[in-house]
């Protein structure tokens, strides 16, 4: 499914350049779950960035789903993140004017999903995830944990290929906690591939493997 190789990535400062990845790399097979971990400033974010395809500048080989990613012009970058991505942040990016069942369907109008379909897409994950009770609440109506479980439900609705959750847990108290990680290995079980951020290392090891970052380097995978 992810196949890098010597992934480097760089920001300019005024004493030079500093480094952000060093010769990442990483295979992961489809169907696989994996955490990655590391302290602040390992590089995890960017790494995901790069996963995701929300950051271009880079130097290595990037194969996801076998097609090169580093080949691809920007438009093309765009059409296959739509096509096999779905992102989960730790601070929801739910958008705050619009109900829950409104944030759900966004993802579906970006792809031109029929209205039809995207409305019985929507009323499946409200029932998955056991909200239909919250369909017409906004955000900032709902708990940390109702407003991260929507965010799960809006990141698979659209049937991605790949999900990347960037510290899905890092806000919620332990029940919630729980109930999130509950869901990604729901979600692995059904075959999906999941790449996870986090700096919870029981969660992390409830992962089929753990990718550990430094500075940069990979140090273990």
């Amino acid at each position: 499914m992810i196949r890098l190789g010597g992934i480097e990535k760089s920001v300019a400062l005024a004493g030079g350049r500093s480094w952000l990845l060093r010769n990442i790399s990483l295979d992961v097979a489809a169907g696989e779950f994996i955490s990655v971990m590391g302290p602040s400033g390992a590089g995890k974010s960017s790494l995901l960035n790069v996963l995701g395809l929300m950051d271009h500048d880079w130097q290595g080989r990037y194969m996801l789903d076998a097609v090169a990613v580093e080949t691809l012009a920007a438009k093309q970058r765009q059409d296959l993140q739509r096509e096999k991505v779905g992102f989960i942040f730790q601070h929801y990016h739910l958008i705050d004017e619009l109900s829950v069942q409104e944030n759900l369907e966004l993802p579906l109008q970006y792809r031109d999903v029929p209205a039809r379909e995207r409305a019985a897409r929507v009323a499946d994950m409200l029932d998955r995830f056991r909200i239909v009770g919250k369909k017409d609440l906004r955000p900032n109506q709902l708990s940390g944990g109702q407003q991260q479980l929507v965010a799960v439900a809006r990141a698979v609705i659209t049937r991605p290929r790949l999900l990347l959750a960037d510290e899905p847990t890092g806000a919620l108290h332990s029940t919630q906690a729980r109930e999130i990680m509950d869901l990604l290995h729901e979600l692995h079980g059904e075959g999906m591939t999941i790449v996870q951020v986090t700096h919870n290392e029981a969660f992390a090891n409830e992962a089929q493997r753990v990718v550990r970052l430094q500075d940069g380097w990979m140090e273990s995978a």
